[in-house]
């Protein structure tokens, strides 16, 4: 996993799963930290991401709330889209442009 950018957007690339939550976290808060307005966060490289990947991502967004913040994510692949729908969470974190009709659920 590979993070660049700075206190207002970064690129996420690669896995975020356990073995790099770790470092995503300490990325994340420091940016969360050190910034204001919104902070994107482009997952267009990211090639997958776990349960713990998404903890991060949620601790972030909560983080990032108590700093008067948002968190955006930008480029969220499909199949994560789908998971974000699955859980629910695609009501609760800001997702610029909105999800892909494929990954909403029919009704």
């Amino acid at each position: 996993m590979h993070i660049r950018g700075d206190h207002a957007e970064l690129v996420v690339g690669g896995r975020l799963d356990v073995r790099s939550a770790a470092d995503a976290r300490t990325v994340l808060h420091s940016a969360v930290d050190d910034g204001d307005g919104d902070l994107v966060l482009d997952l267009t490289g990211l090639d997958s991401w776990d349960a713990t990947g998404l903890g991060v991502i949620m601790g972030a967004h909560r983080r990032a709330g108590r700093c008067g913040r948002r968190l955006v994510l930008r480029g969220v692949p499909p199949q994560m889209q789908r998971l974000l729908v699955a859980t629910r969470l695609h009501r609760i974190l800001a997702i610029e442009g909105g999800l892909a009709a494929e990954s909403l659920p029919r009704v």
